[in-house]
């Protein structure tokens, strides 16, 4: 949920915090702050209400110089938003603090262990529960300062820093829940520490200085060096060197892999923001998602992570489960759909947010797929190690390499779109509902699909990346209804099928970044209490292809008119009779019904995107949400 950074080198560490911060600020936004080390042991603290522009123009006045420090942008879970509660958090009871932290995550019993740091003489000044692990270490590292003494820098560096490892490693066995952590040491102002459990961190490798953040996105133009860590791992970092540490297991040889992100992803690239930059990288993005999946010879799709499946094995399965948030989730009900249509697999699509509580019977012919664009979603992680623990062959779909539920999975299917910065996700939803689409195809070939039909499926899966640029010339025109309808306080959204997973997607949308109250519903329910809703005032937004429920539409649209209620309609190219029935009408390319979400909800993104940037709203960074929901 919030965005950290660290830095320890050779030049001035505010530089790359407030820079790093930026590019992490779609992770939270409510505050941010950053901590550096002046002369010595001298710590300089700056932090804000607000955005990190503000932080900037705080440091921009000197007032945190240092070569190493650590910084964090926030979203508000324990405590408003408010200077005291911003990160970074002291720990110690004296003038200056002996630990300085950052924190990302949740920690659950923070209430026990407040209670027992009162006890022993510490002040809380923040109603975080982040303040408790502050005051957490600086009590382990007292009391291994009774038993060891208190060790110089040089001494410390001569014990390869295990002491503090070992701090690190107690305080962390006290707590319950999940962190990502930037730590600094006072007393040893050239080391920069970490450690990760739920909550993610990575490390930037450079030449004469060392990195961490929450994802990579802040080493680009630093670094093309990373090592992703891994839960239950700490990071000790000098200016030349780092060391990673298991804390059950020891030391940890570190994978250092390239950084794959460029300056073109992680820059706006010429759009006014990054959700429109994001919404026109979808054609891209569908191919790369595609790139190496498709399999003429055999009129399949290949999937590296299912080959561990013989063909014998894949026929056993009994009961496909989909698992998601959010976007995720109507993405999940895409799949429902094409999954049992070509491969006839019982599917089902559980909120993870409730498969993690619920005790569903599952059998072992059962096969998840958690489906998530960041791989940190907090209860869809939950969800994937609750399967995993029952026995459940537990796969992922995932945009980020190394995060957390692809490690956690036995295996996954990665998007390949590239960073999605906007909070409000885009291209990840059509790609995930693409990868649905070659699962459909692949689990339908096993079974009833012919290597004609296949053949016919893998035509029109091709064709779609063409379609989607084709969808987005609407741009202009969806703009001019936007410019109709941005008043409006509530909204309908209407398909069937396999558009009615896009009308729930359409409305949740409009929700995030205008604050439109938007409902997605499926056309013929319309009629069983929504149509109370129907005035002149209140827009219906219906997906009306021309498919095999094409009719049933129009009567639903019918009756929408009948009340007085205004209708736009994303229809077929070609389809002039709706004319007559529609206020609005938005034309985009025909194509399949199992890949219809995909294009349809291209105009939907952009009504959303004009119509928030219309009533002034922060496109980007909608209030009260963050990109990546990383506590339950």
């Amino acid at each position: 949920m919030c965005g950290i950074v660290g830095y320890v080198g050779g030049h001035e560490a505010s530089d790359f915090l407030l820079s790093g911060l930026k590019r992490l600020e779609y992770r939270g936004y409510d505050s941010a702050g950053i901590a550096t080390f002046d002369t010595g042991t001298n710590v300089k603290i700056a932090k804000t209400v607000g955005r990190v522009k503000s932080l900037e123009t705080m440091v921009q006045d000197g007032q945190t110089p240092g070569r190493i420090g650590i910084g964090h942008t926030r979203w508000a879970t324990h405590g408003v938003p408010s200077e005291e509660n911003s990160h970074p958090h002291c720990g110690g009871k004296g003038d200056q603090p002996d630990v300085i932290i950052v924190h990302n995550g949740v920690i659950e019993n923070h209430r026990t262990l407040k209670i027992m740091l009162e006890q022993e003489g510490y002040t809380f000044k923040s109603q975080t529960d982040t303040e408790v692990i502050a005051h957490l270490l600086s009590h382990n590292l007292q009391k291994m300062y009774e038993k060891k003494g208190r060790l110089s820098p040089e001494e410390m560096s001569a014990h390869q820093y295990l002491p503090l490892v070992e701090v690190i490693r107690t305080t962390l066995a006290a707590l319950n829940g999940t962190y990502g952590l930037g730590i600094l040491f006072r007393d040893y102002p050239e080391i920069l520490c970490g450690a990760k459990l739920g909550s993610p961190l990575t490390i930037g490798v450079g030449n004469g200085e060392n990195f961490i953040a929450s994802d990579p996105s802040p080493f680009v133009g630093y670094t093309e060096k990373i090592v992703t860590l891994s839960d239950h791992e700490i990071v000790i970092l000098s200016r030349n060197d780092f060391h990673v540490i298991h804390r059950d297991q020891g030391r940890v040889q570190p994978n250092i892999c390239e950084l794959t992100l460029s300056s073109n992803d992680v820059d706006l690239g010429g759009f006014a923001h990054y959700m429109l930059k994001e919404i026109f990288e979808q054609p891209e993005a569908l191919r790369n998602t595609l790139r190496g999946r498709i399999n003429h010879d055999e009129a399949t799709a290949n999937f590296g992570v299912l080959r561990q499946i013989t063909p014998r094995q894949l026929r056993r399965i009994e009961r496909i489960l989909l698992t998601g948030c959010g976007t995720s989730w109507h993405a999940a009900l895409v799949g429902e759909y094409q999954i049992e249509a070509f491969a006839r697999i019982p599917v089902e699509v559980e909120y993870a947010s409730e498969l993690r509580y619920r005790n569903p019977p599952i059998n072992a012919d059962t096969l998840l797929f958690a489906i998530t664009q960041s791989g940190e979603t907090a209860d869809t992680l939950a969800a994937l190690r609750e399967m995993k623990r029952k026995g459940i062959l537990s796969l992922s779909i995932c945009n980020v390499v190394g995060s957390s539920i692809a490690q956690t999975s036995d295996g996954g299917i990665y998007l390949h779109v590239g960073p999605e910065v906007g909070v409000a996700s885009t291209k990840a939803f059509t790609s995930q509902c693409l990868a649905l689409g070659l699962l459909a195809l692949y689990f339908g070939r096993t079974r009833n699909v012919s290597f004609e039909a296949g053949l016919r499926i893998i035509q029109s899966i091709e064709e779609v990346p063409d379609k989607a640029a084709k969808a987005l010339d609407v741009n202009s025109h969806v703009r001019e209804i936007a410019e109709k309808y941005a008043d409006a306080r509530d909204f309908l959204f209407l398909g069937r099928q396999y558009n009615f997973p896009t009308a729930l997607e359409g409305a949740l949308k409009l929700k995030e970044i205008s604050y439109i109250h938007a409902e997605g519903y499926p056309a013929a329910e319309m009629k069983h209490g929504p149509i109370a809703l129907v005035d002149k005032n209140t827009p219906s937004v219906f997906i009306v292809p021309q498919d095999a429920v094409y009719e049933k539409v129009l009567s639903n649209i019918q009756e929408i008119k009948a009340r007085g209620g205004p209708v736009i309609a994303v229809v077929g190219q070609g389809d002039k009779g709706i004319e007559k029935l529609a206020d609005d009408v938005i034309e985009i390319p025909p194509t399949e019904d199992f890949l219809q979400p995909i294009v349809t909800s291209i105009p939907l993104q952009l009504l959303a995107y004009h119509i928030a940037v219309l009533r002034g709203c922060d496109v980007d960074r909608p209030r009260n949400l963050a990109k990546s929901v990383t506590v339950e």
